[in-house]
């Protein structure tokens, strides 16, 4: 069965965005930028593949995203109606018409995620944001955070709903010179 994974980056803090929804602030480069090209370059956007050089490398662990109407905007800004056309992508939003016949938008995504789960693929990635992840959270699987070294004080929460505990074990990091992390999480069963 395919999992929901929440792949994202977070500050020290645990935010996944500035209060505006910017992420300018978060450094990708170095070391760090080639392990996450290396590992996960299915997740670098379609306009930036070629760019970064993973324009013909095949997925490696996810065919499918699902991101929030906030995450899907600030492409839909730059024109790049499909983001990731290399995947199966969904937007989730109550409001939205699909500017593009590769997105589909859903207004109920506990039902998408357990129809994708049931149907054969890699897993599925949840994209963002804070709101989506939070009525998620029964669904997710696995976190992998990418964690940066970096204190913001405000902005938009890894999880933004209401209290409700969720226990995950880790089960690696790895970690830089630069203080970046990269760690994953599974969820503790009860």
């Amino acid at each position: 069965m395919r999992k929901l994974i929440y792949y994202i980056s977070a500050t020290l803090d645990g935010y996944i965005a500035g209060p505006d929804g910017q992420y300018d602030f978060l450094p990708f480069d170095g070391e760090e930028a080639a392990a996450i090209l290396a590992d996960f370059p299915e997740t670098m956007p379609t306009p930036a593949r070629e760019p970064f050089g993973v324009a013909d490398r095949a997925a490696q662990r996810f065919d499918t995203v699902i991101m929030g109407r906030a995450t899907y905007d600030p492409g839909l800004k730059l024109g790049w109606t499909s983001p990731y056309a290399h995947l199966r992508q969904y937007v989730v939003s109550r409001t939205l018409v699909s500017p593009d016949p590769a997105v589909t938008v859903v207004d109920d995504p506990v039902a998408l995620v357990r129809e994708l789960k049931e149907q054969d693929g890699l897993d599925i990635w949840l994209c963002g944001g804070g709101k989506l992840a939070a009525d998620l959270r029964d669904e997710i699987d696995e976190l992998i955070i990418k964690r940066h070294p970096i204190f913001i004080g405000s902005g938009i929460p890894l999880f933004d709903g209401p209290f409700t505990p969720t226990r995950f074990a880790p089960v690696g990091t790895r970690s830089f010179d630069s203080g970046f992390a990269i760690t994953h999480f599974a969820k503790v069963l009860s």
